[in-house]
């Protein structure tokens, strides 16, 4: 019958390297200065689906060999996944175009989907479902099940893109193994994210961000224990209750997704850890704001090609919020979304990216890093960064024989502060599925205090 759980056994049947299906011609393309505000991270996805196509004894187009062909030709248009990261000589990192090509591993697991514990990643998924990548750029695996389940993960650096860069390529990815024409084809202009001339200084970002060399030294105080990975759904229901009480006794509506991190930050003031303080970030993509001035600047006939919802690489930004956390206990939930509310807002314009761009450009080549994934002193209390998944493809990712069964990103970065992104459920029913990469006492409260709106991920809930 086979493993169940979170041990199982896997075995790599091949191992290789797929290059872009057409000829490209080495050449360099530099980190825009919000890639270089990203030290060197890799995040992971996956997809799961309950059977794939059995092909005839006589065919050879398995579906890991449709994969293949297909991210052949996807490497073609999204040509820097198949180059490597390396630095110049001013000691930053750029991106060598040299086709190098993407590591391909074919597996077998001795597990069906309905026994893996996707409530539990790091046992069942980190290194086994979703592959460790080891060079370049990119790594895929496919993984084959018993009873004909399969499961496609892939690591990227996030050095070179964000997850709306990362969804350009999966969503085209399956597209073209479809035998469909791509309908948004990647732009590397670098030139949409020029820092202006010359770049204007504004210290508000000293409080965003921070030059590593600032930073003092790592000291024995500092907290060691690693974050633990979990994935939840949330019921539809409770998601519009929480954006219900958000907007509570005549406050403006918010958001979904700000009521959501405004509940999650209230939980985790909850915290009896000794810190009188902690911090909620929040990622905003800055495409949008982005997208009006590029057009007014450009007078081209046909705009559409240089659109920033074409841009691929990092356009993000993270403000974040400190607050007490007694006064969170106390505090309605409206409140607490009219605070995350406060220090959002400022990032979601267009000159917010223009200035962050500039004060990049006026510090390198010193690195740089978000200030809330940093802990310099004993008294800094704990901190959690939520990144929006509602873009997740997860519907998309059809590469022929239907649409996934289960997705997820996966991200167990390293650091000290948590990681969350809700996504939506497959389901299509206002669901979501949330990955958090948090401390374990901050998971014990969410499995507490949130139990009546965070959920253990199940296989009966996904349906397997």
């Amino acid at each position: 019958m086979g493993s169940c759980g979170r041990s199982y056994s896997l075995s790599v049947k091949q191992r290789d390297t797929i290059a872009a299906a057409l000829p490209v011609q080495d050449h360099w393309l530099s980190m825009s200065n919000l890639d270089l505000l990203l030290p060197p991270l890799d995040v992971g996805v996956f997809f799961c689906y309950k059977k794939s196509p059995i092909p005839h004894e006589d065919s050879i187009t398995t579906p890991v060999n449709l994969i293949k062909k297909s991210l052949a030709q996807a490497l073609a248009p999204f040509y820097p996944f198949a180059g490597e990261v390396v630095q110049n000589s001013h000691g930053e990192p750029e991106l060598l175009c040299n086709n190098r090509g993407v590591d391909f591993i074919h597996a077998q697991a001795d597990v069906e989907l309905k026994n893996i514990d996707l409530y539990h990643p790091d046992d069942s998924v980190e290194r086994k479902l979703v592959p460790l990548k080891k060079r370049g750029v990119l790594t895929v695996q496919v993984t084959e099940l018993n009873c004909g389940g399969l499961v496609i993960g892939c690591t990227f650096d996030h050095r070179i893109g964000d997850a709306y860069s990362i969804n350009m390529f999966l969503t085209a990815w399956t597209e073209i193994s479809r035998s469909r024409p791509i309908s948004c084809l990647p732009s590397f202009r670098r030139s949409m994210v020029n820092p202006r001339r010359p770049p204007l200084m504004d210290t508000v970002y000293d409080s965003l961000f921070v030059p590593v060399s600032s930073l003092p030294p790592p000291r024995s105080y500092l907290p060691t224990n690693p974050l633990v990975s979990r994935i939840y759904y949330i019921q539809a229901k409770d998601i519009d209750q929480l954006q219900s009480n958000s907007s509570f006794n005549g406050n403006p509506k918010r958001s979904k997704l700000l009521s959501f991190i405004a509940f999650l930050w209230k939980i985790i003031a909850e915290c009896d850890d000794g810190f009188e303080t902690c911090k909620m970030g929040v990622v905003v993509d800055g495409r949008e704001r982005l997208e009006q001035v590029n057009f007014d600047k450009l007078s081209l006939t046909n705009t559409k090609c240089f659109s920033m919802q074409n841009y691929f690489g990092n356009v993000l930004s993270i403000p974040y919020g400190e607050a007490n956390s007694g006064e969170l206990k106390e505090m309605a939930l409206s409140q607490v979304a009219e605070m995350v509310y406060k220090f959002v807002s400022p990032a979601m314009t267009e000159e917010h990216f223009r200035g962050l761009i500039d004060w990049v450009e006026l510090h390198r080549p010193e690195p740089a890093v978000a200030k809330i994934y940093t802990k310099t002193e004993e008294t800094d209390g704990e901190a959690v960064v939520v990144s929006s998944g509602q873009r997740f493809p997860v519907e998309s990712v059809d590469f022929g024989w239907g649409r996934p069964d289960f997705g997820s990103y996966h991200f167990p970065w390293g650091g000290q502060t948590g990681y969350v992104m809700p996504m939506p459920s497959v389901k299509k029913n206002g669901d979501w599925i949330v990955y958090m990469h948090l401390l374990e006492k901050h998971l014990d409260l969410v499995e507490t205090k949130g139990r009546k709106v965070f959920k253990p991920l199940s296989p009966s809930y996904i349906g397997f």
